[in-house]
């Protein structure tokens, strides 16, 4: 009982919008979860489905390795991963009844089989984990090596004869520094390199400094990690960096916590020590706009090499924002925004359509905000009601068949709302062409301002600035018949 196969459920080739993008990154949760049953002794391999066509790709893997436990142990850190998309539930059952034929122990950890546990049951899963899974995991195959008893392991979830079976809720982890460096050894990294390396010519691999996020914004859930916010230190972080440098060379980091820095002092301590180090780091993170106010705080970012803030804006509208407990203002997001480019940050957006009670006039406040600020990037979405959220509670009872999306590219609206689905899809369109056109405009006034009057660049963006507004004429005109109808 020494042999664990580990995989996941994301297969890129299942989601067009993000194999189309490029930007891959590997499996970070799985990769923490097969290190810390590796350094337990267990003879440990992983099935990465991230570049697989299908999900009968893994036989070979377990007919070769004939693991006594199939883990299916999804990225806890990936957005993916908590959107619980069916083309990727669809593979994990698939994958599963490969193992269950060749006679493993199936056990399953990830967002969705958390919030469905019964289902993934039914599907022939022997255990769910529940929540943080690697402790939970270690004790579970730990329990079947020595033939103990599983009752008393916390944050499982299994059948017994006909029964499901649920354990009092695990703890998180609070010492993330006990956590072995992820097995980054047992994947192939070429793949992942050269995806990036075409479609936009450098390297990013993907760090966690942190797990959980203390806010308790409406719509946001958080199955794995929680509520709680517990940090690794800024020593640990720099030892794996380093690391990856050196083994694969990396040309930048996506730093991927809900919230990054959180703790007071954190970012400051971590520049300090890159700067000592001397490591050339280039870094994305995820923020908040109460969070980049703090110029301290900004210009620490800045000295450790952050070249990218993702903030949740969500709405241009007060209304809105307050209606998702967000806790942030429009304020803070123009204030944020003007403070990360004075310290050459570039800001991007997080934007979201669709909430409850969003008329018109608030989808016009969130225009404007894009289209004054320009950001950098901007990432729009409808709203999403994941299961054990209040946004979720409040809409359940409209939900019919279709509670998840198929892809990341899906944007259904689920529930009732001022406008009809189709709606809210032209929009996305609508907005991303306008903030596009808007964004030329910026660019040539830029080019202007220092005299760049004749050049190719200046050329280009021209035409962009043409081309958008001719397309978004008819955008414009559909979306107002949408609106109507």
């Amino acid at each position: 009982m020494n042999k664990v196969l580990f995989t996941h459920s994301y297969f890129m080739r299942f989601d067009p919008k993000q194999w189309n993008a490029g930007q891959p990154y590997a499996p970070l949760g799985t990769l923490y979860a097969s290190a810390l049953l590796r350094n337990n002794g267990f003879e440990v391999s992983v099935f990465d489905t991230m570049f697989s066509l299908k999900a009968e790709e893994v036989i070979p893997a377990l007919e070769s390795n004939k693991p006594d436990f199939f883990v299916v142990y999804d990225d806890g850190f990936n957005y993916l991963t908590k959107m619980c998309l069916t083309n990727m539930r669809e593979a994990a059952f698939s994958m599963m009844k490969q193992a269950k034929a060749r006679g493993c122990r199936v056990i399953v950890s990830s967002s969705d089989s958390t919030d469905h546990y019964a289902e993934y049951l039914n599907e022939g899963a022997d255990y769910i984990i529940i929540g943080e899974a690697e402790i939970t995991l270690l004790e579970l195959i730990n329990a079947f090596k020595d033939s103990t008893d599983i009752d008393g392991i916390q944050g499982l979830a299994y059948k017994q004869k006909d029964a499901v079976i649920k354990t009092p809720k695990r703890l998180v982890l609070k010492d993330l520094d006990s956590l072995p460096i992820p097995a980054w050894d047992l994947i192939d990294i070429a793949p992942y390199r050269n995806m990036w390396l075409k479609s936009v010519g450098y390297f990013s691999m993907n760090v966690a400094t942190t797990r959980g996020c203390p806010f308790k914004c409406n719509w946001c859930a958080k199955p794995i990690y929680g509520n709680r916010y517990n940090t690794r230190s800024p020593q640990n972080v720099l030892k794996e960096l380093v690391l990856l440098k050196e083994q694969y060379g990396f040309q930048h980091i996506w730093f991927c916590d809900d919230i990054f820095g959180l703790k007071p002092g954190w970012v400051h301590e971590f520049a300090l020590l890159v700067q000592e180090a001397q490591l050339d780091l280039q870094f994305k993170i995820q923020s908040r706009a109460d969070l980049l106010v703090q110029e301290n705080y900004v210009n620490d970012l800045a000295l450790a090499g952050c070249e990218n803030a993702w903030m949740g804006a969500e709405s241009g509208s007060q209304k809105i924002l307050d209606a998702m407990d967000k806790g942030t203002t429009v304020e803070q997001i123009f204030i944020a925004t003007s403070l990360l480019k004075e310290h050459h940050i570039k800001p991007s957006f997080f934007i979201q359509f669709g909430y409850p009670g969003e008329n018109k006039e608030d989808i016009q406040k969130t225009m404007d905000m894009i289209n004054t600020l320009l950001p950098c990037s901007i990432g729009i979405s409808v709203s999403y009601p994941l299961p054990g959220t209040k946004f979720y509670e409040s809409v359940k009872e409209q939900l019919t068949d279709k509670t998840n999306w198929t892809d990341s590219d899906d944007l259904a609206l689920m529930f009732k709302n001022t406008y009809q689905p189709a709606y809210y899809k032209q929009l996305h369109r609508y907005v991303q062409k306008n903030y596009t056109r808007y964004k030329a405009i910026g660019d040539i006034n830029k080019a202007v301002r220092k005299g760049k009057v004749f050049n190719s660049s200046l050329l280009r963006k021209s035409l962009v600035f043409l081309y958008h507004s001719v397309d978004i004429i008819f955008l414009k005109q559909k979306l107002n018949r949408l609106e109507k109808s």
